[in-house]
């Protein structure tokens, strides 16, 4: 299906599959592998949104209720969130917290914890990994509300949805919060308006927060759908660009979705959805790079990358290489509105993009495209994807799949 046909499923779906956040940090000399290995777990129905490693141990979020060891028949019982073991793929049989509504994004935490934001009812927690059990002492909620994105920056969790509140501290949309405690720093202010106001997602360097989302401003300086904050002095940086604020499809009223940060945080990239709009300027269907310490109102992308009319949801930036997840078709199409136009190439559902030239590289696994990738994680070994198709690299895996380093 393209954009068009799928304008009224992403409209429902939008509160529940946001895109998952990011924190820069994993580099990779070397593009992976497009044959993805054989022992990643299963996920039998629903959608992965989100990833998280602590150690050997990588989280898994979304919206499900079934999984399944790789070679195994047996069912296993798992509630939006589980967790499996990279080395040997297999599912812990320890960690089975039930979460009553969906795990929209992940981080790391200390001690052997994760954080978890969703739908669900108290909207935030910190799990223990031993055993799925929350850490009491950690009393952050926000009731009523979305958790979109999390991002941990050592004793820093940083907190985006479309919240108004924080357990009893008024923070809308942005709150950075004691990662130990979950209580809110009071120092940290940076507030987002206009709209509906909400942060879809956000990384983290180690002096700035960049951060995307329904919003116009931030503390009142205009900052149309993106903003780079100063962490040093916890006040929104001098960097500002336009490039998000003309208007794509009536439908997609805001349309930025993915950020990743390089592994060295000198630069970001930002995907979107929004429909075809060819010949144009509008940053519609695109994956785009952005100079982190560029200064000034006018800031351009160094490059973009269009898909020409399909939408893109996650991104991971290694060094490497740029790989790109959504229901596309295509990159390197600025001429193509749900069409392949002059130059473009076919990159079914996933795609990798040279972080210089900002040209589709020649990385080509597939997936069946459904929805979308609504995660990626790189980790040493590989690249994880999470989606909600069974498909990847021409083998079954079902919404989770990783590409090896060669």
């Amino acid at each position: 299906m393209h954009a068009r046909n799928l304008i009224a499923i992403f409209t429902s779906a939008a509160m529940v599959i946001p895109a998952g956040p990011a924190q820069a940090g994993i580099r990779q000399p070397l593009v992976v592998s497009p044959n993805p290995v054989g022992r990643t777990p299963h996920v039998l129905d629903g959608i992965v949104n989100a990833f998280a490693q602590v150690g050997d141990t990588v989280i898994v979020g979304g919206q499900f209720s079934r999984v399944r060891n790789a070679g195994s028949r047996a069912e296993l019982s798992r509630q939006n969130l589980f967790a499996f073991s990279l080395s040997t793929g297999r599912v812990d049989p320890r960690f089975v917290p039930r979460m009553d509504g969906p795990v929209l994004t992940l981080a790391p935490g200390v001690d052997g914890t994760v954080y978890a934001g969703g739908s669900f009812t108290r909207g935030l927690a910190r799990l223990r990994l031993a055993d799925g059990s929350a850490v009491q002492s950690f009393t952050a909620t926000a009731y009523g509300a979305e958790i979109s994105s999390l991002v941990r920056r050592g004793q820093h969790l940083y907190v985006g949805g479309n919240f108004t509140q924080i357990t009893r501290t008024a923070r809308t949309a942005l709150a950075r919060l004691d990662a130990n405690t979950g209580a809110v720093d009071r120092s940290f202010t940076v507030t987002p308006g206009g709209g509906e106001t909400k942060i879809t997602a956000m990384a983290v360097s180690h002096d700035r927060l960049v951060v995307d989302g329904s919003f116009t401003t931030l503390d009142g300086l205009p900052r149309p759908q993106l903003g780079v904050i100063d962490l040093t002095t916890r006040r929104v940086a001098d960097w500002r660009t336009d490039a998000y604020a003309p208007g794509c499809s009536a439908a997609f009223p805001s349309y930025v979705r993915g950020l990743d940060l390089s592994p060295d945080g000198s630069y970001f990239v930002v995907v979107t959805t929004g429909g075809p709009a060819p010949r144009t300027r509008k940053l519609c269907d695109t994956a785009a790079r952005f100079e982190t310490y560029a200064k000034g109102e006018k800031i351009r992308p160094t490059w973009v990358n269009h898909t020409g009319g399909d939408s893109l949801y996650s991104v991971a930036v290694t060094g490497a290489a740029v790989y790109v997840g959504g229901h596309q078709r295509w990159l390197d199409n600025p001429f193509g509105s749900d069409t392949a136009g002059k130059g473009a190439v076919s990159r079914e559902g996933i795609g990798a993009i040279h972080p210089t030239t900002g040209k589709a590289l020649a990385w080509n696994p597939t997936r069946t495209r459904g929805i979308g990738v609504k995660a990626f994680l790189p980790v040493k070994k590989g690249l994880l994807v999470g989606s909600d198709t069974t498909q990847l690299g021409r083998e079954y895996h079902a919404r989770i799949g990783m590409f090896p380093m060669p």
